[in-house]
């Protein structure tokens, strides 16, 4: 479980995170949804012990990331992976090197060695077909389209099957129809890694097709965590809006 415990962050006099508090179950995936720029994504960052809080703490199975740095750190957070916003690609690495980055540079973490060029490999291509980017293997990101780097970006994430996965705006800037294959994909992860997920979202068409659980974040704290079906019948002028936005969605899939 992660639990996120009255945790503080600001940039100068920006105040983005305020007391905010969370606690996330083991084996769901829990969508946070709320306006663009309101902190979101530093969440995320500080779940992964990117970044540190001013005040407060996040644990995770008791561990108390916040606190960690350097080795601790690393041990710590090596059953988690990110898949950023831009997907974070290497430009000077083909999909298959990108891929392989993480095993090559890490090894086996029960034998504690380097992974054979044939381990690697197999492991590479079993993300990449899982992904659907079988054949892809010798482009560079540059070769690929918007929904393609995510993809690549997301089999870069499940190469090494972390048992924490956190998705930053997994969907922004695709076409709705990319959108809803990527939706569909961190379903697919999430069931066969059988992880614990964190999606940080501002579009509740995806929030409703993946979560098990909805968290509003408002003014640097989490307002409101519900199942969706509980969620959506929220009185809250904000999910009202994100609900009145469901029926001009471009996809009109209806959940």
């Amino acid at each position: 479980m992660i639990e996120v415990v009255d945790l503080w962050k600001s940039y100068g006099k920006n105040q983005i995170l305020s007391g905010m508090n969370l606690q996330i179950h083991e084996g769901e995936i829990l969508v946070i949804v709320g306006r663009s720029g309101v902190g979101k994504s530093v969440l995320l960052r500080h779940i992964i012990g990117i970044e540190k809080p001013d005040k407060g703490y996040i644990d995770v199975d008791g561990v108390r990331i916040s606190e960690l740095s350097k080795t601790g750190l690393y041990k710590a957070v090596k059953d988690m992976g990110m898949l950023f916003q831009g997907a974070a690609l290497f430009d000077s690495m083909n999909i298959f090197e990108n891929t392989a980055f993480y095993l090559r540079q890490h090894g086996n973490p029960k034998t504690k060695e380097p992974y054979t060029e044939e381990e690697i490999k197999d492991k590479v291509f079993t993300a990449l077909k899982m992904v659907s980017l079988d054949g892809q293997e010798k482009k560079l990101p540059s070769d690929l389209s918007g929904g393609m780097r995510k993809r690549a970006g997301l089999a870069r994430l499940i190469v090494y099957r972390p048992r924490i996965l956190l998705y930053d705006e997994p969907t922004t800037g695709l076409d709705p129809i990319t959108a809803q294959q990527i939706n569909e994909l961190i379903v697919q992860v999430q069931e066969e890694l059988k992880g614990t997920s964190v999606v940080v979202t501002h579009d509740l068409h995806s929030a409703l097709y993946m979560a098990d659980r909805i968290a509003l974040h408002r003014d640097g704290k989490i307002d409101h965590l519900e199942e969706p079906k509980t969620f959506l019948n929220i009185e809250d002028p904000l999910i009202c809006f994100l609900k009145d936005s469901l029926l001009h969605h471009p996809s009109g899939r209806k959940l």
